[in-house]
């Protein structure tokens, strides 16, 4: 009894102390576990930590740059504090350059003639009393011939006096010489010119001078010697180059206010010139269907000619004061939205997101900038440039 007592006893305790080295590994083995997953969790969060760090230093760079002061005077980029104020809106419309028909000049014989000689040319300028043109015709050598008559009996008539010719004699005499005078003058002769008919001999007979009435360029000769011309055919035509028209064609859906004086660009290749409108026509072209606004302009260095296309931007002030920058200060983003560049900071420069408005020539409406704020005006690539590529050098050094 007392020997199956004594080995039930051991094998309790074989029993018991197998059990708590189980227990011991099990434990073991789940600390191991709980310890594993726990480094995973730290490593995880130290790579999203990381990769956080590294995607907001992506950002940032991709958000503003800082530059050098003599980069920034390399690049030519200039910052500018931006404040609301009126500009001027502008409406495009096409135009021709016109000669100016209030200064213009069309020379034409009164009367058939043939042209003898030419003394100006296509593109000269001329002066007024300027020779242009000798022609010949067979009325104005018969009305030469009456004039040296009426001339003569007028002479007579005046030397005998009213005591030895009537005085029914006198007036005719008179009124014969002032109708001939007057005839020469409406064939285009001056009184210079009518006094030397007395001094031309046979062969000359019938020929007269055209002169230049007023300064000007001859935009158009058409005409060779010895032709023929009618009476009112233009020979020449004399214009004032340095004040000219231009003749827009607006359409018709378009609501313009132009007030007389209202100003307009002229824009000829990139070259500008200030313009005013003078007329506007109230019927619609059958043919363009549209309508003209004639314009004035300044031709100060003889640029602008008869026939030029031209483009013409009606100008308006706008009713209410507006922050607006040159367009080339406008940058897409990679998104797609328009940005511009702050320069919060002195030589640190960060991109703005903006909103377009309307357009100012060459500026533009920008909404999303506060008044005052330093705005990169010119350069605005460079910066772009600096922070996409992380160091950009407009002179590839």
């Amino acid at each position: 009894m007392n020997n199956i007592l004594r080995t039930t006893g051991v094998g309790l305790v074989v029993i018991l102390a197998v059990f708590s080295i189980n227990t011991a590994l099990a434990n073991k083995s789940q600390n191991n576990t709980q310890r594993d997953e726990l480094s995973h969790e730290h490593n995880h969060a130290e790579g999203e930590e990381q990769e956080s760090k590294s995607s907001f230093k992506e950002e940032d760079h991709e958000e503003g740059v800082s530059l050098s002061t003599q980069k920034i005077k390399v690049a030519g980029i200039e910052a500018d504090a931006v404040f609301p104020k009126k500009y001027l809106n502008t409406v495009y419309a096409p135009g021709e350059v016109k000669a100016n028909g209030y200064k213009s000049y069309i020379v034409s014989p009164r009367t058939d003639s043939v042209v003898i000689n030419r003394h100006a040319s296509l593109g000269d300028h001329v002066k007024s009393g300027q020779k242009l043109v000798t022609l010949f015709s067979e009325t104005m050598a018969q009305t030469q011939a009456d004039f040296l008559i009426a001339t003569s009996n007028w002479k007579r008539a005046k030397k005998l006096g009213s005591n030895n010719v009537s005085e029914r004699t006198l007036v005719e005499a008179e009124n014969t010489y002032k109708g001939v005078y007057g005839k020469l003058v409406a064939f285009g002769l001056t009184r210079q010119g009518i006094e030397k008919i007395a001094q031309q001999d046979s062969g000359t007979f019938g020929q007269y001078v055209l002169i230049a009435e007023r300064d000007g360029v001859v935009l158009q000769d058409d005409f060779m010697q010895g032709q023929r011309i009618g009476a009112g055919e233009t020979i020449m035509l004399l214009a004032d180059e340095s004040d000219l028209w231009v003749e827009a064609n607006v359409s018709p859906n378009k609501e313009l206010n132009l007030a007389l004086g209202s100003p307009a660009l002229i824009d000829l290749n990139g070259d500008k010139y200030r313009a005013n409108v003078i007329q506007e026509a109230h019927t619609i072209d059958p043919i363009t269907r549209t309508r003209t606004v004639r314009l004035s302009v300044a031709n100060a260095g003889h640029k602008l000619h008869s026939g030029m296309f031209v483009k013409v931007y009606f100008q308006f002030e706008t009713n209410d004061e507006v922050i607006a920058i040159p367009e080339e200060a406008l940058i897409r983003s990679s998104d797609g939205d328009w940005t511009v560049f702050v320069e919060n900071h002195p030589n640190e420069f960060k991109a703005a997101k903006v909103t377009r408005g309307r357009s100012f020539g060459e500026y533009r409406e920008i909404i999303g900038i506060e008044s005052g704020t330093k705005v990169v005006t010119h350069g605005a690539f460079f910066v772009a440039s600096e922070i996409a590529k992380g160091g950009f050098d407009p002179h590839n050094h």
